[in-house]
């Protein structure tokens, strides 16, 4: 079926998929040969048989995803605890879509969360080209629903990630967005990742920290395969020490 929607012979989607698998399982084997994110791994608050969800829109969805390489990192390092991690993602996701989606995640009763959710919330598209999808105030009580509901339903804990920036020029010079209209500055994307630190809780800042051109692709919006192993990093990084 998703062959179909692409136009593509199902043997082909299926050899893609499995190149990007492949890439994945080759980012984690690259992480996992410096024994100080070796250290990381070991050191991360997960118990044998943990279940993990990663939440989000395309930079997750992707199937050379930040949060598939750390599935293969804990495939690798960690093989005898049992960790699971399980993708809830869709691409072109906002905060209110996420709300919907959140109930997906309550019924999977995971003990950890990873939110990587916002980025479509800032953009732009039509006739008003400074309006974004989501008001930015309704973003932000979005974020707090989901960080309510999240403790409310579930047992998790929760790790945020704010959403990074994108190269403008790129976005707006790329194909296929401009066709349709497609922009997004920083300056809005700058409001979301403010609203994921105003929640109070442990939160990855890569708004801050992703800024090479190369870790972004020519559309400038979505990750290269050496962007999402810099996410990954990241959050090794981060999730360590809680």
């Amino acid at each position: 079926m998703r062959a179909a929607l692409l136009g593509l012979p199902p043997d082909v989607y299926a050899a893609e998929l499995a190149r990007a698998r492949a890439s994945a399982k080759d980012a984690a084997r690259e992480l996992l040969a410096d024994s100080a994110v070796c250290a990381l791994v070991d050191r991360l608050p997960l118990r044998k048989g943990a279940s993990v969800i990663a939440f989000g829109d395309s930079l997750t969805a992707d199937p050379e995803s930040w949060a598939v390489i750390l599935s293969e990192v804990f495939a690798a390092h960690r093989p005898a605890d049992g960790i699971s991690v399980s993708i809830i993602a869709v691409g072109g996701d906002t905060t209110t879509h996420a709300l919907v989606r959140m109930g997906e995640v309550v019924a999977r009763d995971p003990d950890w969360i990873l939110f990587l959710t916002g980025v479509n919330d800032a953009r732009t598209q039509g006739p008003e080209p400074t309006k974004t999808l989501v008001d930015h105030h309704e973003t932000a009580r979005n974020l707090a629903e989901l960080r309510r509901r999240a403790a409310r339903e579930t047992k998790a804990h929760c790790l945020w990630l704010t959403p990074p920036a994108v190269i403008e020029e790129r976005v707006a010079a790329h194909r296929g967005l401009s066709r349709f209209g497609v922009r997004f500055r920083n300056e809005d994307i700058a409001h979301v990742a403010n609203a994921v630190r105003g929640l109070g809780v442990p939160t990855i800042d890569l708004f801050s920290s992703l800024a090479a051109p190369e870790l972004l692709m020519e559309d400038g919006l979505h990750l290269t395969l050496a962007g999402q192993r810099q996410v990954a990093l990241e959050v090794l990084r981060g999730w360590s020490q809680l």
